[in-house]
């Protein structure tokens, strides 16, 4: 026997369901959505409310994967690849250079280097002795061709492919040129759909039966609107009941977030070895975020720092001088920090792009013009870089990073702090030491640590800023810098397995976590 308010109390969505379908039916919400005439979401309301009442239950779900044309891939497919549109300006007008191309086809210079090289790879364009692209074929080859197919096919789909619609090659294609987040400077974007399919229970049966015996019809009213009142309707409609027995809502007394105060305890500790902080815009140009710290404008080391551009503005008006003459110099000959530098011609313009910072040593770099000597200086930086995430990669993330700057600094000073890091912040029982690189300093190390459930891996990178870095801004003495990722001290200090944790929806498992970090 069903109990009656039980049954009273069932939402006008649960009811309009159980009266719709009956024992063993199946559905998927697009079906029901259809059917019902529910807005998107209200059937996902219903059915987590029956299925808490034993009176629906989940068959199967299944993702499906889909390959989207976003801004970038339409306009490819409206105007050609850049690879298509270099070959074709190339064949018609015979040898230009690299410059030249870019201010044809309004291309930036990463765009024109990327499609030259994948034509180079191919063997269609060559450079000949006066630095300039010529073609060595002249027809575009099968494997610089399967791009152009793809997005011929997306436009004739609607803007949209099925994984399972694709050849393995083509989903072979998509894997490098599809990206799940931060789409802007891809063809085409990751789109995960699930496929959820519901099944009614034997009880819902009983639920219906009551409900017809009730006369409820999913119609009912839950509140009198402005409109009904002048209009007399509220007379003519049934309501639902109010149920009063329901508990009070419980009292959470507030409380700190447990990654805020790791955070705010790392300041203090920093803070009390002389430390001063520095901060600055999440929105930075090419040239602080790369160029300064000496990473070749058109070169594959930038590719570590997969950066999202600002769509609006997309520059900074002006950079500062005369650092920007100086770190130019620098890339293009060495400038006065004695070094031959990149040999490339430095794109003053490229250099102005506005982006979300991609590492915590942009602010160093801001800082050393204005930097005491000696002195010691650090950040809680937020940085934002695509990256998949996982158990320790997060696309946006905060590091801490320093820099000390002295005469008489040097790499067993830098281990110093490294180690400080990764035993008394952490609180890692195993640490060690690998070589590295990064185009600003030399030597490089990375420091990793042993986590006790996901083994090991890199805490962050570290090493003594390269002298085009340091003397194109100013300083003359070593400087020691560190970019250490903070969040994966957190999993140690914290005691915790997934870097999602840290910034969990689940507002229960927040309030009840208690941080286990302590300063010593």
């Amino acid at each position: 026997m069903i109990d009656q308010s039980a049954v009273r109390a069932l939402h006008p969505l649960e009811v309009k369901i159980l009266l719709a379908y009956k024992s063993g039916d199946t559905f998927e919400s697009a079906q029901v959505r259809e059917k019902l005439g529910f807005r998107e979401g209200q059937e996902q309301q219903a059915f987590s409310w029956l299925i808490s009442k034993g009176l629906l239950e989940e068959v199967s779900r299944q993702t499906e994967v889909f390959y989207e044309l976003t801004a970038l891939g339409q306009e490819w497919l409206e105007k050609g690849t850049p690879v298509r549109r270099i070959f074709s300006l190339v064949k018609e007008t015979g040898a230009l250079s690299l410059p030249d191309i870019a201010s044809a086809l309004a291309f930036d210079q990463k765009t024109v280097g990327s499609a030259f090289g994948s034509l180079s790879k191919e063997g269609v364009c060559v450079m000949d002795e006066t630095r300039r692209a010529i073609l060595a074929k002249p027809e575009l080859p099968r494997p610089l061709l399967d791009l152009e197919s793809l997005l011929a096919l997306a436009g004739s789909s609607g803007g949209s492919l099925a994984e399972a619609s694709l050849s393995p090659s083509q989903r072979a294609l998509m894997g490098q040129i599809a990206k799940k987040r931060g789409a802007q400077d891809a063809p085409f974007r990751v789109a995960e759909r699930a496929k959820v399919i519901y099944r009614m229970l034997p009880l819902a049966d009983d639920y219906r039966d009551a409900v017809r015996a009730l006369g409820l019809t999913g119609e009912e009213l839950g509140a009198i609107t402005p409109e009904m009142l002048e209009k007399g309707s509220w007379k003519h409609g049934s309501f639902r009941p109010y149920n009063v027995q329901v508990p009070p809502a419980r009292v959470i007394p507030g409380r700190r977030n447990p990654y805020v105060e790791f955070l705010d305890s790392v300041k203090d500790k920093l803070v009390s070895l002389g430390f001063e902080e520095f901060d600055g815009n999440m929105v930075e140009t090419e040239f602080w975020n790369s160029d300064a710290l000496f990473m070749p404008q058109f070169h594959s080391a930038r590719d570590i720092h997969d950066v999202y551009y600002i769509e609006e503005p997309t520059h900074a008006k002006f950079i500062e001088e005369p650092y920007l003459s100086r770190i130019a110099a620098a890339h293009e000959n060495g400038g006065n920090t004695g070094s031959r530098g990149w040999q490339y011609h430095f794109d003053r313009d490229f250099t102005r792009r506005l982006i979300l910072r991609s590492q915590g040593t942009v602010l160093s770099a801001r800082q050393l013009p204005k930097a005491s000597v000696p002195g010691k200086y650090f950040g809680i930086v937020r940085c934002f870089r695509y990256d998949r995430v996982d158990a320790t990669h997060l696309s946006d993330f905060y590091q801490t990073e320093g820099i000390v700057l002295g005469k008489d600094v040097n790499l067993r000073t830098l281990l110093g702090f490294l180690e400080m890091f990764a035993i008394e912040v952490a609180g890692a029982k195993e640490v060690k030491y690998v070589p590295g690189y990064f185009p600003f300093t030399e030597p490089s190390i990375e420091v990793h640590i042993k986590h006790p459930v996901l083994g090991w891996f890199e805490l962050g990178g570290s090493g003594i800023f390269r002298p085009e870095v340091t003397k194109s801004l100013g300083i003359d003495v070593p400087v020691l810098a560190w970019g250490i990722g903070i969040d994966r001290m957190a999993l140690m200090a914290l005691g915790l397995n997934d870097l999602r944790e840290l910034f969990s929806p689940d507002l229960e498992s927040v309030r009840t976590r208690r941080s286990q970090y302590k300063i010593q």
